[in-house]
């Protein structure tokens, strides 16, 4: 197996290679192929060099010679990763080959510049203009032997988003083998899908009679709190006629002011409370995204992240003023 890794600046590219290689993937550059070519003109390996010479060789022997050279080093008993994949003609050569994968390993602009940020490289882009300047340098190019990176994402098989903790972003590249090849695929649910299973058995707690709803909070891969949606402790069931406006089916979004049921993220983040527990840079689960009170309350709170199973109607304002606070969101879809 070959699986080729696309992508932007800073996404994650080298990072899943490094996780391939402890797969027992073999590591490959296109790009080791235009540091020979410095190295033999005596010439300093850097970024602006990097993309002058690959463009020359591109243009000398054709807009696959990287790939052509790359091919030349692959031994058909081994699996390889393949980075540095900038030209669509390097994607169609390297297609020649068996069983061959591309995926576009991607992430957010301000969450990649934070990255190359901190990695703190002399050089690299002080500001995030100057990064997103740099960028458009490579994404596309009228001339077919310079880079089109646009272009080579659009033919990838798989894409992966690199927006949260390493945990995750190896957890999907493992989950995406297993979709490409049965050798791969593992029979244990991964921990998104584990610990959103459990918020919808919480959910099956709650006493509202519209809907049910819960969430729970993980921190170091532990649940810490848990909650469902429903009326508050020591008072009558929802289900049993403690709220009025769930009993007369008000249409939704509608006297919203009458409501007495405490939502299911609001409880996971109160339990946490009333027990002591820190819940800062910890992760919210929730069966669906959270409206905006629970918003400001996850927030407030020091949540780093919210995943969420389903989309809330009146959610739009809610999932905008969260990516505002720097927290990551993401929806992790059950199968039903």
């Amino acid at each position: 197996m070959i699986i080729g890794l696309t992508g932007e600046n800073c996404a994650g590219k080298d990072t899943v290679a490094e996780h391939l290689k402890r797969k027992g993937f073999y590591y490959l550059s296109l790009s080791d192929v235009i540091r020979d070519e410095l190295a033999t003109e005596g010439k300093q390996i850097t970024r602006e060099n990097l993309i002058a010479k690959g463009n020359e060789l591109r243009e000398k022997f054709g807009p696959a010679v990287l790939a052509a050279r790359t091919i030349a080093k692959i031994e058909g008993s081994k699996n390889y990763a393949v980075i540095s994949i900038r030209n669509p003609a390097e994607v169609s050569e390297l297609a020649k080959t068996p069983n061959f994968h591309l995926i576009h390993v991607t992430a957010s602009a301000n969450v990649r510049f934070e990255r190359m940020k901190a990695r703190g490289r002399e050089g690299d882009p002080k500001t995030l203009e100057g990064f997103m300047a740099l960028e458009k340098a490579e994404y596309a190019s009228a001339d077919k032997n310079k880079q089109q990176l646009s272009q080579v994402m659009k033919l990838a098989s798989k894409k992966i988003e690199n927006e949260s903790d390493l945990a995750h972003l190896y957890e999907s590249m493992d989950k995406t083998l297993g979709e490409i090849s049965s050798e791969f695929k593992s029979s244990r649910p991964s921990w998104d899908e584990y610990f959103m299973s459990i918020a919808k058995i919480v959910s099956s707690r709650s006493n509202c009679i519209k809907r049910h709803v819960a969430a729970i909070i993980v921190k170091d891969k532990r649940i810490v709190s848990t909650g469902y949606n429903g009326t508050p402790r020591g008072t009558r069931n929802c289900s049993e006629g403690g709220c009025r406006r769930c009993n007369a089916f008000a249409d939704a979004g509608t006297k919203l002011d009458e409501c007495v049921c405490s939502h299911g993220e609001e409880n996971a983040i109160v339990q946490a409370s009333y027990h002591g527990i820190s819940i800062k840079d910890a992760t919210i689960y929730s069966t669906f995204s959270p409206c905006l009170t629970c918003t400001k309350m996850i927030i407030n709170a020091g949540l780093k992240e919210v995943a969420y199973n389903e989309a809330y109607p009146l959610s739009e304002v809610s999932l905008g003023l969260l990516k505002e606070a720097g927290i990551m969101v993401r929806q992790v879809k059950l199968k039903e």
